[in-house]
């Protein structure tokens, strides 16, 4: 099961990134240098209406179909790639374990029974991740070990590893974007002591994802229906433009 998610919880990649949002496609590729990384290449194309909605992929063979077209234009030949399926698509909790048990004991029962506890969909119709954060005493002074439990449907799984089969690419990496978000600002927030929170906001085309991270761990997430698309809207109506998926308009307004 775990081999079959490709690693919700991230992994190693020697290929390159792609963020699939609603209106664009962007695809990064990065180079080891002696000081660490370097972005060795950027690029990034408009989506269609109809292909990704909402956080789902609508039409997969036409999104493979611009995928390989992307490849082909920026002379991409890497075929491993790590993705991200949107915070909303998945179910993110914190939870306590015995700590006596072993890795087998552990693995059984964050899968095949705490789990259940809290899925709001039957055990078989999604995909389980879990990793292990660390010990601490409950206030029965009992030893118990933090467990990061992370869960999307198989459907919408299923849909990311479809179309890049289809775009003949190898999933290496699917993990949940706010955990990508949480890596690339960790320097950030070592400022924050183990028992302070940060909040995560990213603001998206359709909607916007609010985590609250405590010491590098989602413990709270929500996503807002409300994103740059409908706050151009609401801008365009004001000042009697049409409606627009351009961001670019977004950037270039005033409020009179």
């Amino acid at each position: 099961m775990l081999d079959r998610l490709k690693s919700l919880l991230g992994g190693k990649s020697a290929g390159f990134g792609l963020e699939i949002t609603p209106e664009r496609l962007n695809l990064a590729q990065l180079s080891k240098h002696k000081q660490g990384y370097k972005l060795s290449k950027f690029c990034t194309t408009e989506i269609p209406e109809g292909i990704f909605e909402e956080g789902k992929i609508i039409d997969s063979p036409s999104l493979a179909e611009l995928i390989q077209e992307m490849l082909a234009e920026n002379k991409i030949t890497a075929k491993r790639v790590a993705t991200a399926v949107p915070m909303r698509e998945a179910i993110i909790r914190v939870i306590p374990i015995p700590a006596e048990l072993d890795e087998e004991e552990l693995r059984d029962m964050v899968l095949n029974t705490e789990a259940a506890l809290y899925l709001p969909y039957p055990r078989e119709e999604v995909d389980l991740d879990y990793q292990k954060l660390g010990f601490f005493e409950d206030e029965d002074g009992i030893e118990k070990v933090q467990v990061l439990l992370v869960a999307t449907r198989k459907e919408v799984t299923d849909s990311y590893m479809e179309t890049f089969e289809q775009a003949g690419l190898e999933v290496d990496i699917l993990e949940i974007n706010s955990f990508s978000l949480i890596r690339t600002i960790r320097e950030q927030l070592r400022q924050f002591g183990s028992k302070e929170a940060a909040v995560l906001v990213d603001v998206e085309f359709d909607n916007t994802e609010v985590a609250i991270v405590v010491d590098g761990v989602p413990q709270f997430s929500r996503t807002v229906p409300i994103g740059t698309y409908q706050m151009q809207n609401a801008l365009s109506r004001a000042m009697n433009l049409p409606p627009s998926r351009n961001p670019e308009i977004l950037q270039g307004m005033t409020i009179p």
